[in-house]
């Protein structure tokens, strides 16, 4: 089972806060950022805002709250963490074994990293909202690790990405109950969440299940 390592990177917070004024895609679109950062951020290299928005942001990032709540995230996933990894390894037919770090952001976006690996949750979010992220991300780990190459190779970069977070619909269908909040996703893969749903409660066999979904996307 991977140890999951919960700290905060005050670098990585501001970089989550650039990386969001900035870049724009149709998942991170649905977030809202304070118009005040995204002034010292738009347009701009990190290096070359970095030091203004760590000014912005210099109270917030001394405060307590942000161990505190790191706190309880951490110790409320130890409550659920044997029996959420012994789900998706038998879910996804593979066993991660990396230590995973959680690293907390002030932002309201909860990017992931396959490389590192990492993910980040955020304290805006409640506790139950946060669980549901760490799940959420870790699902997304263990796609990128192993089905995301085979996947691309089939249907390209833009619709893997798709089908990546299309597939957290099964959080709602298998992990629930660990969390007691939904994984609504976005808009734009409604049809394909629902396509999802419904082939899985045919037959709740995974890589039957992508095979299905590159069907469906191509």
């Amino acid at each position: 089972m991977p140890k999951i390592i919960f700290k905060f990177d005050k670098e990585k917070d501001l970089y989550n806060y650039w990386d969001l004024s900035n870049i724009g895609n149709s998942f991170k679109n649905n977030f809202q950022i304070d118009p005040q950062i995204k002034n010292i951020c738009r347009g701009k290299k990190f290096e070359e805002c970095k030091n203004q928005l760590a000014d912005h942001l210099l109270k917030l990032h001394k405060s307590k709250i942000i161990f505190i709540n790191i706190k309880a995230v951490e110790k409320t996933w130890k409550e659920i963490e044997n029996s959420f990894f012994k789900r998706m390894d038998k879910l996804m037919k593979n066993i991660f074994s990396e230590e995973i770090t959680a690293y907390l952001t002030t932002a309201g976006t909860c990017p992931y990293d396959p490389e590192e690996p990492s993910f980040m949750f955020s304290l805006l979010y409640s506790l139950p909202q946060n669980l549901q992220t760490c799940g959420h991300e870790i699902m997304h780990l263990y796609f990128h690790k192993f089905y995301w190459d085979e996947i691309e190779k089939q249907i390209g970069k833009e619709k893997t990405a798709d089908l990546k977070e299309a597939l957290t619909i099964l959080l709602n269908l298998e992990f629930k109950d660990l969390w007691f909040v939904e994984d609504f996703g976005y808009e734009k893969h409604k049809e394909l969440r629902k396509f999802i749903s419904e082939a899985w409660k045919k037959e709740n066999d995974f890589e039957v299940l992508l095979k299905k979904c590159v069907n469906y996307l191509k």
